[in-house]
């Protein structure tokens, strides 16, 4: 398997270099392909399958948003607890699409399930294993509203499975995570590993994601891979927290979209003792680290806004409740006044104290502290006697900036994370279909 140069050509962005990414180890129990079916009609990858020979326990958390893709309406009427394979297109959402773009779903695992079993029956152990529909399940990003591209990715279905590959190193890593592109810029990926007594379990990510990105998930997919024995359920606890505060923790333009997941896979090829709960200290361990490459892959994504130039962190700190603080946070990062100012460079905190007034929570304004990094701006009710515009425009120049409310009414605080807004921005999403 070779890499597809077209996934990273993009004549207004310079191409990724591959000692830019992290290195993912190989996930046993996991093989993976990625090729084009020609989606885009540039020839890039737009076509990757995660199989699994032996099954793979799994768990999700998808978009709340009440529109959902047709992928997520046939994963959802799945209830089994472990799967063989994940296939995932990109160009088309599939979402309000009606009962066409399901029936297309249903094909697609028609055909898809007959290659792989196929596949199983030629292997060396000549396998004789029926692969069925209900072990499949699929993710869609792209337009919304448009004719799925049906025929396209039923021809390639055959092509996809020939090329699964057991090997991932970290051509086929970034190879994989950049087939599930759309604006991105360039791939997202991450890996942890913990050890386990005598026993090494590793985790790797990736994800796509630039823009209508918000809380609740985004248009962003997340497919994390363990080798880790871990039920379902624990997944589902676990991921689930992971997520709170990480890649619902992030905003670009605070909008929610339609085909939004986050799954985790454990292929259950490493064992690490039956019977464990949620609050075992190895799953715990297990936890701290998936939140670990979880906050890696959204903060990636945030970089990665589209037309975005500056990272920004939100941080409010001693609130009267969490909720409070994430009102409040969420309120000044999808601010469009707030973005475009840092985007200017300016530290205008006139707009940090309008996006706190707006957020509905009721706060004491004489009690506020707000900083630009460590830049003290306002306090008492005022602007801060310390207050100094060159040192602050000095600051907003930095690619990366924290602005940091203090509310002095409690000990509950949330941090988020969102980027500027530019023009380039407008050029993007205007030119979106094309």
């Amino acid at each position: 398997m070779t890499i597809n140069l077209k996934n990273f050509l993009n004549d207004k962005k310079k191409m990724s270099k591959m000692g830019e990414f992290q290195e993912l180890k190989e996930i046993e129990g996991l093989e993976v392909s990625s090729v084009s079916a020609d989606l885009y009609e540039n020839g890039r990858d737009d076509l990757t399958l995660f199989y699994f020979k032996d099954g793979a326990n799994y768990a999700s958390v998808e978009t709340t948003n009440s529109i959902i893709s047709e992928s997520l309406n046939w994963n959802k009427k799945s209830n089994k607890r472990s799967i063989k394979a994940l296939m995932v297109n990109t160009k088309n959402a599939n979402t309000f699409t009606g009962e066409e773009g399901l029936l297309a779903i249903g094909e697609i695992a028609n055909n898809l399930a007959r290659s792989l079993t196929i596949r199983e029956s030629k292997s060396e152990k000549g396998i004789n294993e029926t692969i069925k529909i209900k072990d499949l399940i699929f993710a869609s990003t792209g337009v919304i509203g448009e004719q799925f591209p049906l025929n396209k990715i039923s021809q390639t279905i055959p092509t996809l499975v020939e090329k699964l590959r057991v090997v991932q190193n970290k051509l086929i890593w970034v190879k994989t995570a950049s087939a599930i592109m759309t604006t991105d810029t360039k791939p997202k990926l991450a890996y942890e590993e913990i050890s386990i007594g005598n026993k090494i379990i590793k985790i790797a990510g990736i994800a796509k994601g630039s823009g209508m990105i918000a809380p609740n998930l985004a248009t962003m997919l997340s497919f994390i891979f363990t080798d880790a024995e871990i039920s379902s359920n624990i997944l589902k606890s676990i991921l689930k927290k992971a997520v709170s505060n990480t890649f619902n923790a992030i905003t670009v333009d605070s909008d929610q979209s339609t085909n939004d997941m986050v799954t985790i896979f454990s292929t259950k090829k490493v064992k690490i003792g039956q019977n464990r709960t949620a609050n075992d200290p190895v799953i715990l361990k297990f936890e701290s680290a998936l939140k670990k490459l979880c906050l890696n892959l959204a903060k990636q994504i945030v970089v990665d806004g589209e037309g975005a130039k500056k990272f920004v962190t939100v941080r409010v700190v001693n609130s009267k409740s969490l909720i409070s603080a994430k009102n409040i946070a969420f309120s000044i990062a999808n601010s469009p006044l707030v973005k475009t100012a840092v985007a200017g460079e300016d530290p205008n905190w006139g707009r940090i104290i309008m996006g706190i007034g707006k957020s509905g929570e009721k706060i004491d304004s004489n009690k506020i502290e707000i900083k630009f990094g460590d830049l003290m701006v306002a306090e008492n009710g005022k602007i801060s006697e310390n207050y100094d515009e060159i040192k602050l425009k000095e600051y907003m120049k930095w690619d990366s900036v924290l602005l940091e409310i203090n509310l002095n009414q409690g000990n509950d605080s949330f941090e988020c994370y969102t980027c500027d807004f530019t023009h380039d921005y407008i050029d993007i999403n205007a030119d979106y279909r094309n």
